[in-house]
């Protein structure tokens, strides 16, 4: 099929859109034109050897949250606190 045809087939206006096709075509193959994933990509789940290294990597995340919490009250204990002053 020429470009011209394929334009008229798939109702584009402008070749832009055709030539980035059958430059991803001729770089990636059939493959390259199916549409990509929306969003972003998830972060991979990581891979522990053992229970034990899970359970410790999840300690050490709910011990962050917990400083993250402390630090969020003192800010705000510290917020109040001049507040009172005024």
């Amino acid at each position: 099929m020429t470009k011209p045809e394929a334009m008229e087939t798939f109702g584009l206006k402008s070749s832009t859109q055709i030539n980035t096709w059958c430059r991803l075509y001729r770089e990636g193959g059939p493959d390259a034109l199916l549409p990509k994933p929306k969003g972003r990509p998830k972060k991979p789940e990581p891979a522990f050897s053992s229970r034990e290294e899970e359970l410790e990597a999840r300690v050490r995340e709910l011990e962050l949250e917990l400083e993250i919490q402390k630090r969020i009250n003192a800010l705000a204990d510290e917020i109040e606190r001049r507040r009172r002053t005024r």
